[in-house]
């Protein structure tokens, strides 16, 4: 596994850079990370978890899994993909921020570039490292990454939060970030079933002020189900899971046909 390159990482808890000795990653101050098994590193020290077991629990990523792997949003990864084919630096780094089980990460990967993705839920790079051994994976905040300043020429964040300050410090020099959020009718069939009024997503408002805005899409097609199974992992996968009643988890079992909207924004940013 990464024959021909070591990840570079920087220590979380000094900021110095981590070296691979064996199987712990160690700065020159001491601290020392030890690699897992699976071939990822847990770059989130203890005192910086607001939580026991921070992010998407495994439920929610074993839905995660099966639903993309079914392919219902390969029409936004092409999307995704054609924007880093036309504007990428194709020997550059390549950083997924909030990868999850790494469906996006992987696809990124060419034999030019290495490919970094980070999530805080341990249990989702667990899979993320065992099923994709041709990119790096590590456990670690967004909010302070392990990265040396302008280490990646290509960033892109789907439905993870978005940090510019952070993301900006990592970014090269004229190099972009790529956001994906959801645009007005994503899933609103869906959300329809769960709530009285279901409100259509807030598109307006956006997060990146400093960064310069090169190209925005909105990518719109529907999603028609057959197999209930695939409706409830998109349900499980989704925040108003958590909304959902028993009768209507029943509903959409005996359900045969269902159709919802994927609805998506996307932007592509500049660091100048």
């Amino acid at each position: 596994m990464h024959t021909e390159e070591l990840a570079q990482y920087r220590c979380p808890l000094c900021q110095q850079a981590l070296v691979l000795n064996e199987k712990s990653y160690r700065c020159e101050n001491n601290h020392s990370f030890d690699q897992a098994k699976q071939g990822y590193v847990n770059l989130l020290p203890v005192q910086f978890k607001h939580s026991k077991e921070p992010g998407d629990n495994k439920a929610m990523v074993q839905a995660r899994r099966a639903f993309l792997d079914k392919g219902y949003y390969q029409p936004l990864l092409d999307s995704m993909l054609t924007l880093y084919q036309q504007y990428g630096d194709k020997k550059a780094a390549v950083f997924d921020a909030g990868c999850g089980e790494g469906f996006y990460t992987h696809q990124h990967k060419t034999e030019h570039n290495s490919v970094y993705g980070v999530d805080i839920a341990k249990e989702t790079i667990k899979i993320a490292a065992k099923r994709y051994q041709d990119c790096f994976f590590n456990v670690a905040t967004l909010s302070d990454l392990p990265f040396a300043d302008e280490r990646f020429g290509w960033l892109y964040s789907v439905y993870a939060p978005i940090l510019e300050n952070e993301f900006t410090r990592i970014l090269q020099k004229n190099g972009y970030l790529l956001t994906v959020t959801p645009a007005d009718n994503h899933l609103f069939e869906l959300k329809s079933l769960i709530y009285r009024q279901a409100n259509k997503h807030d598109t307006a408002k956006q997060v990146i002020e400093d960064l310069t805005l090169v190209e925005e899409q909105r990518l719109n097609y529907p999603m028609n189900f057959s197999d209930s199974d695939d409706v409830l992992n998109l349900l499980a996968m989704t925040p108003f899971a958590f909304k959902a009643t028993e009768e209507l988890i029943t509903q959409l079992k005996q359900q045969k046909q269902f159709s919802c909207q994927a609805d998506f924004v996307l932007r592509l940013y500049q660091k100048k």
